[in-house]
């Protein structure tokens, strides 16, 4: 029995109608009709009965269906990870994250696996001292990093999850006690200083220099790592935004964490070098873009 053959009497026996089948195999339904009856001549017995206005399975195409399925969706698997691998779809796709952040893309990470299970993911955290170097020196093929990301060298894709953000503050501070605050309540309270070398429009979309009415938001202590940050505050040596994730995932002694309730969204988009992708990462790129952006704490 050839390939197509197979591929006619399992697509016939799911639809159990010649003109749909003909019409999902981009056939003609002679063709469909020639096909299993060229079938049942070569076993000798029919395999659907077609004595009244409705197909059916008789037993005996029941039994031919139960052993075909396994194997031609063997075979369609085998011929679509050669079809993979002649395209550079085998391979591990290296994406870098922030802290936690990755765990909220898993249903995209999860649907690029079902649909090439030869790819593997592997996460790297990422610091926001250092977001860009391991993209450009190839360690890493992709990273999700907070727009904007505006670098000549850099291509800024799909929004993936955006969030709100949350003010952290020492346990003590006069602001620990309050429900929520605002953006101008960063006025003249000292922020940590990321150290050099971050575009500065990057690192302020985070942590602004400056209040929405234009009121001055200092530096303070240097840090490079998030759990600097923490420890940071704690101490009692600055306050910080952070995003609304943060929370969910982490708690630190002496750290209060209060939501922003004016503060803008956070976008987390991926990020890839401007000169090329591989097959592989071009493909976990375009399984991404089929996703809505999702709010964090609600389902996609």
């Amino acid at each position: 029995m050839e390939l197509r053959e197979i591929e006619i009497f399992l697509t016939l026996a799911e639809e159990l109608h010649f003109g749909r089948t003909a019409e999902r195999l981009h056939v003609s339904q002679a063709r469909v009709s020639q096909a299993i009856r060229t079938q049942e001549r070569r076993i000798g017995a029919a395999l659907f009965d077609r004595s009244s206005r409705v197909v059916r399975l008789t037993p005996l195409g029941e039994q031919l269906r139960a052993d075909l399925r396994e194997g031609y969706d063997a075979i369609r698997t085998g011929v679509a990870r050669a079809a993979d691998a002649a395209r550079g779809l085998t391979g591990t796709v290296r994406l870098g994250v922030m802290g936690s952040v990755g765990h909220e893309i898993r249903d995209v990470i999860e649907a690029f696996g079902g649909l090439y299970p030869d790819c593997a993911v592997a996460v790297r955290e990422v610091h926001f001292s250092d977001p860009f170097t391991a993209l450009r020196t190839g360690e890493m093929d992709l990273a999700l990093l907070w727009r904007p990301v505006r670098e000549p060298d850099l291509v800024e894709g799909p929004v993936l999850l955006t969030e709100g953000r949350v003010l952290a503050v020492p346990a003590g501070h006069e602001l620990a006690g309050r429900a929520s605050v605002s953006m101008e309540d960063l006025a003249d309270r000292v922020v940590f200083d990321p150290g050099p070398g971050l575009p500065g429009y990057w690192i302020e979309s985070m942590v602004p220099r400056h209040t929405p009415t234009g009121r001055a938001v200092p530096r303070g202590p240097r840090v490079s790592t998030f759990h600097e940050v923490l420890t940071a505050v704690a101490v009692g040596e600055c306050v910080t935004p952070l995003n609304e994730h943060v929370p969910h995932y982490y708690s630190h002694p002496g750290v209060v964490l209060l939501p922003v309730r004016d503060a803008p969204l956070t976008e987390w988009a991926l990020v890839w070098r401007a000169n090329g992708l591989p097959s592989r990462v071009r493909a976990f790129v375009d399984v991404a873009a089929e996703f809505e952006p999702r709010r964090f704490g609600q389902s996609r």
